[in-house]
C-alpha cells in the first residue's frame, strides 16, 4: 500500500478470490458447516491462499452474503422480473443465508431497501397492496420460518400480492 491507497490485486489473485467466493457460495449455501479446507480444495487453491484473501470464516461468510446480495440487486436493476419473482428470490436468499449469519437485521434491512424500487413499480401497477412499505418487507423477511421457509413464502405472497 502506497500512502494509504490500496494497490490493485493481480489478475491471478482476483481469479483466486472469485473462485473461492463462488465455491464457498455453492458449498456453504447447501451445508453451512462446510470446512475451510474443503472450500480451498474445491476452489483449486491452497489453504494459505484462502486465508490470505479471507482472514477467517466470518470474513468468508460476509463475502458470500455480499456476493449473493449483489446478484439479487443486479436482477432487480435489470428490471426484467416481476415484484413477486424478486420478492420470492429475496425471501429464498434470506432463508439460504440465515444459517450462515444467524439471521440478522442488517441483511433484512438491505433486502428491504433493495426491494423498494420494484415495490413502488408494483404498487403503481396495482399488483401489490398500496400500503406496503420497505419497512414492512424488512419485517416480512425476518418472519420467515426456519422450519419451512417455502410455506412461509407462500403465506407472505398471499398477503402481499394481488
Amino acid at each position: 500500500m502506497l500512502y494509504g491507497a490500496p494497490t490493485p490485486r493481480r489478475r491471478d489473485a482476483q481469479r483466486n478470490r472469485s473462485a473461492i467466493v463462488r465455491v464457498a457460495s455453492e458449498l456453504m449455501l447447501r451445508h453451512a458447516g462446510v470446512l475451510m479446507p474443503e472450500i480451498a480444495r474445491r476452489a483449486g487453491v491452497g489453504q494459505a491462499t484462502l486465508y490470505r484473501h479471507f482472514r477467517d470464516r466470518p470474513a468468508l461468510v460476509e463475502a458470500v452474503v455480499a456476493d449473493q446480495l449483489e446478484r439479487l440487486e443486479a436482477v432487480i436493476s435489470a428490471g426484467s422480473c416481476t415484484f413477486r419473482e424478486v420478492l420470492v428470490a429475496a425471501l429464498r436468499l434470506y432463508a439460504r443465508v440465515r444459517p450462515l449469519t444467524g439471521g440478522g437485521d442488517r441483511l433484512a434491512h438491505r433486502l428491504g431497501a433493495a426491494l423498494a424500487p420494484v415495490l413502488r413499480r408494483a404498487q403503481e401497477q396495482g399488483r401489490v397492496r398500496p400500503d406496503l412499505t420497505p419497512a414492512d418487507l424488512t419485517l416480512l423477511v425476518t418472519m420467515l420460518s426456519a422450519a419451512d421457509p417455502e410455506r412461509s413464502i407462500a403465506l407472505l405472497l398471499d398477503g402481499v400480492c394481488r
